[in-house]
């Protein structure tokens, strides 16, 4: 058999799944039961290897853009000016996009939340250009993370770890506890 029912219909296993490896890549770790675990680690570590085999695909291009600027000579006279700006953009690649798409399908949509003590201000400043904080995430901190481990240990995968935590109190299930390793 190829996945675990978890006694839940489809809708609801999916929907489970998908909240549980978000909150895994989000946070680190998580506790919850053994076999939701297992499948959780099944997931996570299928986007991960997507991530590490694609987060170096990149294209990049340089486009001439004209920069308007308003400019004071020594008597206070404004003028205005116009040059071309050579600028280079650094775009996904067919692979990254592929991946990060399909990461996206499959993870749900996490929002960056404000630190203790942060001011508005700065904390509009550290996400103004993060769309998908747990996307960037993903492809920015864990593929160069695990492709590194990848090289130095010569395998791939393996990047979570379920740990048995005992019984639960009260139905008895059996608790584990996945983290990224």
């Amino acid at each position: 058999m190829n996945q675990r029912k978890l006694g839940k219909p489809t809708d609801q296993r999916k929907a489970l799944l998908r909240n549980q490896v978000t909150a895994l890549l989000w946070n680190g770790k998580i506790e919850t039961t053994f076999d939701r675990a297992k499948e959780v680690s099944r997931l996570a570590d299928k986007l991960l290897t997507m991530a590490v085999k694609s987060y170096t695909d990149t294209v990049k291009k340089v486009e001439t853009r004209i920069k308007h600027e308003k400019v004071k000579d020594k008597k206070g006279v404004v003028t205005e000016t116009e040059r071309e700006v050579k600028v280079e953009i650094v775009n996904d690649g067919p692979k990254k996009l592929a991946a990060r798409r399909r990461i996206m399908a499959t993870v749900y949509d996490v929002q960056e939340q404000r630190k203790q003590k942060e001011t508005a201000a700065a904390f509009r400043g550290r996400t103004e250009h993060i769309r998908h904080p747990l996307i960037e995430k993903i492809f920015n901190e864990y593929a160069p993370r695990y492709a590194r481990r990848a090289a130095d240990v010569g395998t791939g995968g393996g990047y979570t770890r379920v740990l048995k935590m005992g019984f639960r109190r009260g139905d008895a299930a059996e608790k584990a506890l996945i983290e990224l390793v």
